[in-house]
């Protein structure tokens, strides 16, 4: 039985072409995916320097993936800084505690505040599943955005009168809180109050891009080098 070795070759040609192809869709399934968890549920785009309290009623819900969103129309007669309420239990010790309760209420200009939250698949394992809905009172603390003042992202928020939600999605605040009172200036100021454990938690991020940094590097070199390889081997053929 006769072979055409054009054909061959070109066969080869391709399974190498694919498996190039395959190899850089998994570099892309690991990387981005990790890349992606840690902007969507960061608070980058947030104030972390001071934490405010807020209460008021929810409208324009909006449930979904990569997060969900709804505005909080103010009460007129918020109390000086956070009422007593239930903390999640991963927020219960004294580093968090402490600067959740001492929150000052939010005295800024707006009446309404623009809130967002984690999405579904990560609030419903920490406090809520089920949408919230319109007309329904939330209390939360939180953090006011940088850029835009009217966006607010909680730490904590409560609903049906005092259950609480955990959205640091985790056991610590991502950064201690200026001491109260907060300073006047509306430039975020630098944060003395960053403790070993926020530098610590810093330390990790740094080291998660480092690792992650590497293993693709690692991955593009397998598949630089599998492609060359095929290549190779294909004009031998």
């Amino acid at each position: 039985m006769h072979v055409n070795k054009g054909t061959t070759r070109h066969a080869r040609t391709r399974r190498g072409r694919l498996a190039a192809a395959s190899i850089a869709a998994a570099v892309m399934l690991i990387v981005f995916p990790a890349n992606a968890a840690k902007a969507h549920h960061g608070f980058d785009d947030f104030d972390t320097d001071r934490l405010y309290y807020m209460a008021g009623t929810v409208s324009e819900v909006r449930w979904g993936e990569p997060h969900s969103y709804f505005t909080v129309t103010l009460e007129s007669d918020l109390p000086a800084d956070t009422p007593e309420l239930a903390l999640p239990e991963q927020l219960q010790a004294t580093e968090d505690s402490g600067p959740i309760n001492d929150a000052p209420s939010y005295s800024g200009s707006h009446d309404v505040l623009e809130v967002v939250i984690a999405p579904p698949s990560f609030t419903g394992r920490w406090g809520l599943d089920r949408p919230l809905v319109d007309g329904e009172r939330v209390e939360a603390v939180g953090y006011i955005g940088r850029s835009h003042d009217d966006e607010f992202r909680p730490v904590v928020f409560w609903f049906e009168d005092g259950q609480p939600v955990n959205q640091v999605l985790g056991s610590q605040l991502p950064a201690r809180p200026l001491p109260v009172p907060y300073p006047e200036s509306d430039a975020p100021a630098a944060n003395p109050g960053r403790d070993a454990s926020a530098a610590a938690e810093d330390s990790e991020g740094t080291s998660a891009i480092v690792v992650w940094g590497t293993v693709g590097v690692v991955l593009v070199v397998v598949v630089v080098g599998g492609a060359l390889y095929l290549r190779a081997r294909s004009r031998r053929a």
